[in-house]
């Protein structure tokens, strides 16, 4: 029987859509490294789940996470990577931008909301984290907790983020705080009017591998899911 979750990938593409190219000269080393990096293998979970929902284009080009109407550097059509990397030699123009939104940021928007009913209790916005803070971020190179979970303060029931903090302590050897460095971004923040949000972020530091993370990230929803379900 699956675990009675939505999982939100929205950060492990590496894709660069047709009506950016013109206009992008990211490398795909810098693409990669402004996405969450290894997020395809840690989250592999569609089969444990009973919702699932991932997208293949770079959050470098658009920020499933961002405010529709965020146009800050770091915000949904990015100027620059978190690495304070340009993205584009010359930023698209406004036709490209709503057309990116069209066809990428709105139909995932969309998608998380038909999902957000039946036997779904809870969605998990999953996210992987630079070890350290990059100089676009909190905190810019401190050293970052295993995981972090965030529910910005309201978007799931405090007793279940706190069940899930002490699901991931049992089953890692790392620190999991709650709302530190991250407070939870606009999918779970948006998202919570439908139902129960929590994001997830997961630290890239190599304390196991892809695979072990999986493992231990698997245990610990189900975990939770015994509990609370």
């Amino acid at each position: 029987m699956s675990l009675p979750l939505l999982l939100s990938v929205p950060h492990a593409g590496l894709r660069v859509p047709p009506e950016a190219e013109p206009f992008c000269i990211l490398t795909p080393r810098e693409i990669a490294e402004d996405g969450d990096e290894g997020a395809v293998e840690i989250y592999a979970l569609e089969s444990e789940v009973a919702a699932f929902q991932t997208s293949d284009v770079a959050r470098a080009i658009v920020d499933l996470n961002r405010a529709p109407d965020d146009r800050r550097p770091d915000g949904v059509v990015k100027t620059h990577t978190c690495f304070n990397v340009p993205v584009y030699r010359d930023f698209p123009p406004e036709e490209v931008v709503e057309t990116l939104l069209d066809r990428y940021y709105w139909p995932y928007q969309n998608s998380l909301t038909r999902r957000a009913s039946g036997d779904v209790i809870l969605a998990v916005d999953c996210h992987t984290m630079l070890a350290k803070g990059p100089p676009i971020g909190p905190g810019p190179g401190i050293e970052r907790p295993w995981v972090c979970l965030s529910n910005a303060d309201g978007t799931c029931p405090q007793p279940w983020i706190e069940a899930l903090q002490g699901c991931f302590q049992k089953v890692l050897d790392g620190p999991v705080t709650i709302n530190d460095p991250f407070r939870g971004g606009y999918i779970t923040r948006t998202h919570a009017a439908e139902m129960p949000w929590v994001q997830l972020e997961l630290s890239r530091a190599p304390f196991l591998t892809p695979a072990g993370k999986l493992e231990r990230v698997l245990a610990a929803l189900t975990s939770w899911c015994r509990t609370n379900a």
